[in-house]
C-alpha cells in the first residue's frame, strides 16, 4: 500500500453522473470535474500493460469521475510515475501528483508497492487504488460530490494504537532467481540455435545493497551457401559479477564491485576486474523518484588472458585502472532528462582511456508540441584485447569479433505535435489497436 496511507485500505465505489466532458459549464454551486493528465513515460509502462508504469488505458477505463485530458496545460492535476525494483524483486511505483491551475503548489507523492509474486492484475489494482486516493484528495478541496460513497477497512495488522511487529523473514531479505531459455530458428538455407542460463542473488536493505549474478550464453548459426561446407558461426559468453555497497547517510555510499568474463567476441579467455567505489549524491537519496545527481569514483585492478595475441603483443596482462562518472536524472511536468558522463582509464598508460557521454531529453515546449533528443558519443582508446591478426569477412559480417574503433556516435532527434479533441476518456480495445 502507499506509505502516507499505510494505516488503511481504501475501497471506493464512485458513481458520478456528470455531463459529458465537452458539455457546458456545471450548474452554479457544483464543482467542475477534475481534469487529469497522465504522464507514465518514466515508468516504462505506457498503454494498458507494462507492469512498471501506471497502466494508462486501465486507469482511463476504470476511473470515470474525472476527465483525462490530452495536454498537460489543460489539466488540474499532472500525474507522473517513476518505477524502481524493490529489494524483494517487486516494483515500487512512485505516483507524483502535481497540482496545476487552481491547485498550483498542491503536490503529493504516493507509493504503490507490489511484491515479486503479484500478478499483473494485482499490480494494476494496487496502482488504481493509489491513484484513486490521490485524486480524491484534490476533489475534497472543492467538496466531494454527494454521489461519492466511501468504504474504509482498517488493516488487520493494526491493533489499537500499536503497530504489529514485522513478519519474520526466513530468507533474511535474500531474493534468488534462475532463468533458462533455448531458441531454434531454421529455414532452408540457414539455422540459428541458442541457449542461455542466468542466475541472480540479491539482498537489498536500507543499509546494504548486495547483488550477485552469473550468465552463460551460447549461439550457433549455420548458412548454406551452396558450397561444400556450410558457414558456421559460434559465439560463447560467460559472465559472473558481484556488487556490495553500504549506505552512509543520505548522500554517501561505499562499495566493492567485481566481474569475471570469458568471451569469444572480446577475444577473452578469462578476465577479472575488481574495484572499490564511492558515490556521492548531491540530492538526498530519498528524492530519487524526482531528481538524482550522483558522482561515482572507483579504483581497482583489471587482469585478462586472451584467446589470441593482441595488437600489443600480449597473451595476458594485469593493470591498475580507475573510473569516474556523473549521472543526472530529472523528472518534472515539463519533461524528463537522463544524462551520463563517464571516464575510465588504465593507469599504466594515460593514453589508454575511454570517454563516454550519453543522454535522453524529452521537453514539452508548448501546447501539443514536444521535443525529444537522444544520443551518445564515445572516444575509445582502451581496446587492449583486440587480436593482432585481421578479421575475416565472415567475422565482420556476422559480428563474431570486436573491431577496432576510436569513436562511436549515435543520435536521434524527434519533434511531435498533436492537436484535436481536448479529452481522452474512451478506451476501445477492438482489433488490438
Amino acid at each position: 500500500m502507499t506509505r502516507p496511507l499505510a494505516f488503511c485500505c481504501l475501497c471506493a465505489c464512485l458513481a458520478l453522473t456528470a455531463p459529458p466532458a465537452e458539455a457546458q459549464a456545471p450548474p452554479a454551486g457544483q464543482a467542475a470535474r477534475l481534469r487529469v493528465y497522465l504522464d507514465c513515460r518514466g515508468g516504462g509502462g505506457g498503454g494498458g500493460g507494462g507492469g512498471g508504469g501506471c497502466y494508462e488505458e486501465y486507469l482511463r477505463d476504470e476511473i470515470t469521475f474525472v476527465d483525462f485530458v490530452r495536454q498537460a496545460q489543460d489539466a488540474d492535476v499532472h500525474l507522473l510515475s517513476t518505477s524502481s525494483e524493490t529489494g524483494g524483486g517487486g516494483r515500487e511505483v512512485v505516483l507524483r501528483f502535481v497540482g496545476m491551475g487552481r491547485f498550483a503548489g498542491v503536490n503529493q507523492d504516493l507509493r504503490a508497492v507490489s511484491v515479486t509474486g503479484d500478478t499483473e492484475n494485482t499490480r494494476r489494482a494496487i496502482i488504481h487504488r493509489t491513484v484513486m486516493v490521490g485524486l480524491l484528495a484534490y476533489m475534497a478541496r472543492d467538496g466531494l460530490p454527494t454521489s461519492v460513497d466511501l468504504a474504509v477497512r482498517p488493516v488487520e495488522a493494526e491493533a489499537g494504537a500499536g503497530r504489529a511487529a514485522p513478519p519474520r523473514d526466513p530468507w533474511n531479505a535474500w531474493v534468488f532467481s534462475i532463468r533458462a531459455s533455448a531458441e531454434l530458428d531454421a529455414e532452408e538455407s540457414s539455422r540459428d540455435r541458442s541457449w542461455d542460463l542466468n542466475f541472480g542473488a540479491d539482498r537489498i536493505t536500507e543499509a546494504w545493497k548486495m547483488t550477485f549474478g552469473a550468465s552463460l550464453d551460447h549461439s550457433t548459426e549455420e548458412f548454406d551457401l551452396d558450397e561444400e561446407d556450410p558457414v558456421k558461426a559460434v559465439r560463447r559468453e560467460r559472465d559472473a559479477n558481484w556488487f556490495v555497497a553500504r549506505s552512509w547517510g543520505p548522500h554517501w555510499s561505499f562499495g566493492f564491485d567485481g566481474r569475471m568474463e570469458s568471451s569469444t567476441f572480446g577475444n577473452t579467455t578469462f578476465s577479472l576486474d575488481s574495484a572499490v567505489a564511492v558515490e556521492y549524491s548531491v540530492f538526498p537519496y530519498g528524492e530519487y523518484a524526482t531528481r538524482q545527481l550522483r558522482i561515482q569514483y572507483s579504483l581497482g585492478v583489471a587482469h585478462a588472458r586472451y584467446n589470441e595475441v593482441t595488437l600489443f603483443d600480449k597473451l595476458r596482462e594485469t593493470h591498475p585502472a580507475h573510473e569516474m562518472s556523473i549521472n543526472l536524472d530529472r523528472r518534472e511536468p515539463w519533461g524528463s532528462l537522463d544524462a551520463r558522463l563517464e571516464f575510465s582509464q588504465f593507469l599504466h598508460d594515460a593514453g589508454k582511456y575511454r570517454l563516454e557521454a550519453n543522454g535522453d531529453l524529452s521537453f514539452r515546449i508548448t501546447r501539443g508540441l514536444s521535443f525529444n533528443v537522444e544520443g551518445g558519443v564515445s572516444r575509445i582508446h582502451d581496446q587492449l584485447s583486440l587480436p593482432r591478426r585481421g578479421a575475416t569477412p565472415e567475422e565482420v559480417l556476422l559480428r563474431l569479433r570486436e573491431l577496432q574503433s576510436t569513436y562511436n556516435v549515435s543520435f536521434d532527434l524527434g519533434v511531435t505535435y498533436s492537436f484535436g479533441s481536448l479529452f481522452n476518456n474512451v478506451v476501445n480495445p477492438r482489433f488490438g489497436r
